[in-house]
């Protein structure tokens, strides 16, 4: 006598690779985990931007790693440095380049907010300028901080309604206003116990 024993698993049902989700959800997803950066490297945190791409912290665990030096081909504006009013006008050029849906990271303090340079020269903050989503503080800030920002950015297109602004036609952005940008603070070192 052959005694059969069930354990749960019927592999008629639970053996095909099938997920049931909202389309708007999995587009949201996509979004979310295949950011493309136009690094726009203007100064000294140019470097970090760069070491956030090397191995030790490794930006392609975000869906990030595709750094894109034309502007048709990515959709996430990291300015890191200081950008002098010279230079203004090229980087609002590469930011009207970039197609729709598009973000937008201001990476240290110069970028930000001018930094410790108050001349007539320097942009006091690039979101004069540009739509500034996500804030990383720091002079220069560390790649944790950058990729906390990226991780800030990834939970904003989490929550965008792609779908019903797609079928509506009203572009790419968010079906409710959102209440503002996202400071990032770069508070990665390490506590020394004294």
């Amino acid at each position: 006598m052959i005694q059969r024993l069930d354990t749960g698993f019927d592999p008629k049902v639970e053996g095909r690779d099938v997920i049931v989700t909202r389309v708007d959800a999995a587009i949201d997803w996509v979004r979310k985990n295949s950011c493309w950066p136009m690094p726009m490297g203007l100064a000294c945190c140019a470097i970090e931007l760069m070491a956030a791409g090397a191995s030790r912290f490794d930006i392609a665990r975000f869906g990030s790693e595709v750094m894109r030096f034309s502007p048709r081909q990515s959709d996430l504006m990291i300015v890191a440095g200081t950008c002098v009013y010279k230079t203004a006008g090229v980087v609002k050029r590469v930011w009207d380049q970039m197609p729709n849906p598009k973000w937008c990271i201001a990476m240290g303090a110069c970028a930000s907010t001018g930094g410790m340079y108050r001349s007539y020269s320097v942009v006091q903050g690039v979101d004069h300028f540009l739509p500034v989503d996500v804030y990383v503080s720091g002079c220069p800030p560390r790649p944790e901080a950058l990729l906390e920002g990226l991780m800030a950015i990834q939970r904003k297109i989490a929550h965008e309604k792609a779908l019903v602004n797609m079928k509506k036609g009203d572009g790419p952005g968010v079906s409710a206003p959102i209440s503002g940008p996202i400071v990032v603070r770069g508070e990665y070192a390490p506590k020394l116990k004294g």
